[in-house]
């Protein structure tokens, strides 16, 4: 059994909105993520790091979440900026289970287990004092930007009920949409729940073509920082552990 991640499949069987309109890498990413997911074992589990499916509702999302549960392994999936079809958890649940989709799990307010290891996290958010033009625009990001208060204590809030809810496990890693820290910006709030609750490593998407080059990758300040989104992977998951 193995633990992947990967972020930002952009899937839109349902609706009219392909991410090959992009070229580079994006060509053919159908096939790509079906490629990519080819090695993962049945037990397996791959943590969906936001920005999973392009539909705005749960029928137009139906194509991608029946594409993602044939995919090999079991799924953990968490809230981008882009998931528009997202709902209440219950509602989420109750989708699933209407169209016998069994191996995909919600990750909000609560968190899972890799053996003895704490899977938690949410979306995130962007806002801190520091000025966000140094923001490198993902798909549609500007639309998201702003110093968000309430926002941001949510996401904290979201964040915080996670941690809380891995208890004592000793090894805890978080998964994000937005980036805890990327080149020219840190979001204290967030980073600071981690430190809290001795976070150790942390996975993020969001970023795209260009804004790759202002991740943030490997140990800053004791958390281990490393970007998942698909386009940057190849469209094949990051092997965790």
């Amino acid at each position: 059994m193995g633990l992947y991640a990967i972020g930002d499949l952009h899937l839109s069987l349902g609706t009219d909105k392909p991410m090959d309109v992009f070229g580079g890498g994006w060509q053919n990413y159908i096939e790509k993520i079906k490629e990519g997911f080819a090695h993962l074992e049945p037990d397996d589990i791959c943590i969906l790091c936001g920005d999973t499916s392009w539909g705005i509702s749960f029928e137009e999302s139906l194509p991608d979440f029946k594409f993602i549960s044939e995919l090999p392994g079991k799924k953990i999936i968490l809230k981008g900026n882009h998931d528009y079809w997202w709902g209440t958890v219950t509602k989420i649940k109750e989708f699933f289970e209407k169209y016998n989709i069994e191996n995909i799990e919600i990750l909000n307010n609560n968190c899972f287990f890799y053996e003895d290891i704490a899977i938690c996290g949410t979306r995130g958010w962007l806002n801190d004092e520091d000025d966000e033009s140094h923001f490198p625009l993902a798909f549609g990001a500007q639309a998201e930007m702003g110093h968000n208060k309430k926002i941001m204590a949510r996401e904290t809030g979201r964040l915080r009920a996670s941690l809380q809810a891995a208890g004592d496990a000793e090894i805890k890693l978080c998964f994000f949409h937005y980036p805890p820290r990327f080149k020219g910006f840190v979001c204290h709030d967030i980073i600071n729940v981690m430190n809290e609750f001795g976070v150790s490593s942390c996975y993020y998407g969001h970023l795209h073509s260009y804004g790759h080059r202002f991740a943030v990758r490997g140990q800053v300040a004791g958390i281990n920082y490393e970007l998942v989104s698909s386009d940057y992977l190849g469209f094949k998951p990051k092997k965790i552990m």
